[in-house]
């Protein structure tokens, strides 16, 4: 049987609080997120990261003093080995963008594997130049340096899969179904990470997949006259990124006396964006600002519908060579890691 390594990755964490700076300073010094040439971003990359890592530091201490991100991983890697089945045929790999397993160190235990083909898995379900092409470049970087030629398909986006979709509204519906009735109708927030407005305006097609995302989730729950709104959290720096700003959301929302309820749609497990961010700095923004009530949706991390769909694109991705930009009317994208 032909062997199949599956690599899935994500942006990575630090896991210790004296890692927090240089795992800033790898972020912003990748040039597909400071867009600068080398010798600036590099200066650029070092200044920010020693200002932002005091802050940062206290952010990753108020979870344990490192990121949950890389055992979160791990846990959906396992998941999904037990639906592909036996490690003879497919195995599941984890790497992640900006601190360890890095993507050379996962590449060298694929190669111990012994792979047929490569399945490249991304955990952001939307596309975006600055997580899933950021990987994706740094991965053909390493194969052509190593002069390696395995065959490997690139899961490149899965903004309404089926079993994402369903996932998110199970998770959605149970929240709406625990909130207080006499508090009144609650206000929806689905809240993806931002990325800077010019990005879109140059073509980076990620807030299209997020609207994408956020219809399917509408069309799962069927709620009649949801109130709802899609708004981006986490924005850094001094340029403008993609609007309505959650954090004034939540203000507007809490002024009016609203029980707020926030989906995250963009992340499918635990991090400092949810775990803190979310459930600690804007759940007291929203009550200090009068809301009645805040609840956060969990993500997707293991759900079982979850982890089976992205099993069935590792398995189409795994039996072709070819681009296949839909799959049963989804927008699916995988094709050929060239």
């Amino acid at each position: 049987m032909p062997r199949t390594a599956v690599v899935i990755y994500n942006l990575g964490g630090p896991d210790s609080l004296e890692a927090v700076q240089p795992f800033l300073f790898n972020l912003f010094n990748d040039p597909l997120i400071l867009r600068q040439p080398s010798p600036i971003r590099w200066i650029l990359a070092k200044i920010i990261s020693s200002r932002r890592a005091p802050i940062a530091k206290e952010i990753y201490g108020e979870i344990g003093g490192r990121s949950p991100i890389l055992e979160e991983t791990k846990q959906q890697a396992e998941a999904l080995q037990k639906v592909l089945g036996p490690v003879d045929t497919y195995r599941v790999f984890v790497a992640m963008r900006y601190w360890h397993p890095y993507a050379e160190e996962c590449l060298d235990e694929v190669l111990e594997f012994e792979p047929d083909k490569i399945v490249l898995l991304p955990l952001y379900p939307q596309f975006s130049t600055t997580t899933t092409e950021s990987f994706m470049r740094v991965w053909k970087s390493i194969i052509k340096r190593r002069k390696l030629d395995i065959p490997t398909m690139a899961i490149c986006s899965y903004p309404n899969d089926k079993g994402f979709i369903r996932s998110i509204s199970a998770l959605l519906r149970d929240t709406i179904n625990r909130k207080d009735e006499n508090l009144g109708a609650p206000k929806i927030l689905f809240s993806a990470h931002g990325i800077p407005k010019k990005f879109v305006e140059a073509g980076d097609p990620y807030q299209k997949q997020i609207e994408i995302t956020v219809d399917a989730i509408l069309d799962e729950l069927s709620i009649p006259d949801l109130d709802y709104i899609t708004c981006y959290q986490s924005r850094v720096g001094p340029v403008e990124w993609l609007k309505p700003y959650t954090d004034e959301v939540i203000i507007n929302a809490a002024e009016a006396a609203r029980p707020i309820i926030v989906v995250p749609i963009a992340f499918v497990s635990e991090h400092s964006e949810t775990l803190v961010e979310l459930d600690i700095e804007y759940r007291d923004l929203a009550i200090e600002n009068g809301a009645p009530s805040y609840l956060r949706v969990p993500t997707v991390k293991v759900q079982d519908e979850f982890i089976t769909g992205l099993a069935e694109l590792v398995r189409i991705a795994a039996s072709t060579t070819e681009s296949v930009p839909g799959v049963d009317g989804q927008m699916c994208s995988i094709c050929p890691l060239s």
